[in-house]
């Protein structure tokens, strides 16, 4: 399919800029494949979930590890780390920015910390980085780094924890998974108190995941694996479901590659610690996923492929078209869609 059918317009002012005042009060636009569309509230949730679905979470912390530095000529640099290597916590895959002035051997250094990153290795913006100077340097990046908000967000982040769901625990994504931000505390409770059985897995959200689709054609564009752990509890619980025809509903494009990822031909979830390297387009299969909550995703992106997969393309676009008519907040901080 070409990439081309992927677009859409939508005008600026539409994309949110900052998180709404309360998480769960984001608008959730109800896509029903049976029965269309219908304008509801992240609030109205529960309504949509019965005893016995399967709803399940991404719990990936958001790692503050965008460092702002300055390299040797003075100059500044800006080091994004996207993944521990094997040898623990010290070296790092990293983006660098300028990288034209960020040769082997050269260091970023920081004010106020003793923390100094050397580039070891380079293949294009991407490099190895080593982290010393300090004893314990993931503390001190999460002392000292920014959160890793996407380019198209101006606003300055000024609670980090905004950028959280408020379940994150295991640390390591680049960018939150964002269907999960709408969740409170209470709307968790009112799913549980409904009889929904809510579960987390933890995918590591990596930086090709926004990456919009340059290729002419989607099946031609690569989407890089991203760290991904299933516990054996969540998948028993997923597989139960899928035994007892209950629905298993995905918080999130992440939950859903991670469960996808990890389906055998007949749909049994093994558990599993390692890469999710599904690419979800129109074609797939969805042997796990029943229902979808998540956000507006960018045009060209691989993101909006995956819904449109999950939808068909036409009804994800004439969503797409009915939600900027209706004034929808857009992207990470935007309002949500439910699909089922």
């Amino acid at each position: 399919m070409r990439t081309d059918d992927f677009d859409y317009q939508l005008p600026p002012e539409l994309i949110a800029q900052h998180p709404p005042a309360e998480r769960d009060a984001a608008r959730m636009l109800v896509l029903d494949r049976s029965n269309g569309l219908v304008d509801r509230s992240v609030r109205d949730l529960p309504e949509y979930l019965e005893a016995g679905d399967v709803l399940v979470l991404n719990d990936s912390r958001v790692l503050p590890a965008r460092l702002i530095g300055r390299r040797r000529d003075g100059g500044e640099a800006e080091v994004l780390l996207l993944r521990p290597l094997p040898e623990g916590h010290s070296r790092w895959e990293a983006l660098i920015r300028p990288a034209r002035r960020l040769d082997l051997g050269s260091r970023v250094t920081f004010d106020n910390s003793a923390l100094a990153v050397a580039i070891e290795a380079r293949g294009g913006e991407t490099a190895t980085v080593r982290l010393d100077g300090v004893a314990d340097p993931l503390s001190e990046v999460r002392r000292i780094g920014e959160m890793p908000t996407p380019p198209y967000i101006k606003e300055r982040l000024v609670d980090r924890e905004r950028y959280q769901t408020v379940y994150a625990r295991s640390s390591g994504s680049v960018a939150a998974p964002t269907a999960g931000l709408h969740f409170t505390p209470a709307v968790l409770r009112r799913l549980e108190r409904r009889g929904v059985e809510v579960h987390e897995l933890t995918l590591h959200v990596g930086p090709g995941t926004f990456r919009s689709i340059q290729a002419a054609r989607i099946e031609d564009h690569a989407l890089p694996p991203e760290r991904v752990s299933i516990p054996t509890s969540v998948a028993d619980a997923v597989n139960r479901a899928r035994a007892e025809a209950r629905r298993v509903i995905a918080v999130g494009t992440t939950t859903t590659r991670a469960l996808e990822s990890a389906a055998e031909a007949d749909g049994h979830v093994a558990p599993c610690e390692g890469e999710a390297g599904l690419y979800i387009a129109p074609g797939h299969r969805f042997r796990v996923v029943d229902a979808l909550l998540t956000n507006f995703h960018l045009p060209r992106s691989s993101l909006l492929v995956l819904a449109a997969a999950f939808a068909g393309r036409e009804l994800i676009l004439k969503s797409y078209g009915h939600a900027v008519r209706a004034g929808y907040r857009f992207y990470s901080y935007g309002d949500a869609t439910l699909i089922l």
